[in-house]
């Protein structure tokens, strides 16, 4: 549900992109996954990270066009299957990003539901400009009564059967982390030991930046500037849900993206969430789940989902972490309220 998104990390790049034949500094930018993609290498041939690049840049695209929620493509035509239910063959990459949803969907307690695309989409947030009028109530109530999910799919091989017509599939709070860890891994694969991919502020970074580590910063959510600077250590992805991402104002109500699976409406109380994993796959999942999670449960879920640190930013501009992120960051913002939430 995230296609689109705004940058809300801001990278510190300690040098740009150079033009020898020895070891540099690569840096390109492109459009893919619905949003601003930046990678950028460091102590690689120059040659060797160009080819890099490019073909991170072709998997990324290949990607887009697969899981664009409502561009016409492989997803689009799964959802229009699953629409009659019943058994058809699917592309492999719906598969590969359902099997990656099923066990963060149970992780979460549901509060990551890729099979919701049906209620996004009822909400407006199924087109680049995002626009209301929000939907009527009975239209939710539908919804939630049919309890679409991903566990509503048989997969057998590339045949996949559903059983619920209200599944649709929206990968978008998903697409992102996988695509990031995509392109690690194909950096790897082509010798390339040092980089950082940024994927609309949603990144991965491992290795380090000439005689340092990669840092970054996250964006205040109500605010200008920085809120904290965070620095990578080893290979770590830093993933961001915030309201400010999709949203729209209709009669004076603002409405972004993040719906609560179990209300059908967006959340309300949180502003950002902020969370450390090793993969972005798990980290882009969790950023949504914890920021729809409740004040007393979301300790629970990010525990169940593998998650130590977690910045939450709630709607007075408390932020709530937890000791593993507390001791990560470099706040920047003076005056700000902290509290430090244990996990259980």
């Amino acid at each position: 549900m995230r296609w689109l998104a705004g940058l809300f990390l801001t990278l510190t790049l300690l040098g740009l992109a150079a033009c020898s034949d020895g070891p540099t500094v690569e840096r390109q930018r492109f459009l893919a996954l619905g949003t601003h993609i930046e990678v950028q290498t460091a102590g690689a041939e120059a040659e060797q990270a160009r080819e890099a690049i490019r073909l991170v840049r072709e998997d990324l695209e290949y990607l887009h066009s697969g899981l664009h929620p409502w561009e016409p493509g492989a997803l689009a035509r799964v959802n229009q299957m699953l629409a009659a239910t019943g058994e058809f063959t699917a592309d492999p990459g719906t598969l590969e990003a359902l099997a990656a949803s099923r066990p963060l969907y149970r992780a979460s307690d549901g509060l990551f539901n890729p099979a919701l695309g049906k209620l996004s989409a009822a909400w407006g947030f199924h087109q680049d400009a995002p626009a209301g009028p929000p939907p009527e109530e009975a239209t939710i109530q539908a919804i939630l009564e049919a309890e679409p999910s991903p566990e509503d799919l048989e997969v057998d091989g590339v045949r996949m059967t559903n059983t619920n017509p209200e599944v649709q599939l929206d990968f978008g709070g998903l697409a992102k982390g996988m695509g990031v860890d995509h392109a690690v891994e194909l950096l790897r694969e082509r010798g390339i030991d040092h980089a950082i991919v940024n994927a609309g502020g949603d990144l991965r970074a491992f290795g380090e930046h000439g005689d340092r580590p990669w840092r970054v910063g996250i964006r205040d959510p109500r605010g200008e500037g920085v809120l904290a600077g965070l620095t990578i250590d080893g290979d770590e992805a830093v993933f961001t849900s915030g309201d400010y991402e999709r949203y729209y104002e209709h009669d004076g109500t603002r409405y972004h993206h993040l719906l609560d699976p179990r209300t059908g409406r967006p959340a309300r109380g949180v502003t950002s969430v902020t969370v450390i994993h090793e993969e972005g796959t798990t980290a882009d999942a969790a950023a949504t789940a914890l920021f729809v999670a409740d004040e007393d449960e979301w300790p629970r879920i990010a525990k169940q989902m593998g998650i130590e640190a977690v910045l939450r930013v709630d709607d007075e501009g408390v932020l709530h972490m937890t000791p593993a992120m507390a001791e990560r960051l470099d706040l920047q913002k003076d005056g700000a309220t902290t509290r430090i939430v244990e996990l259980p």
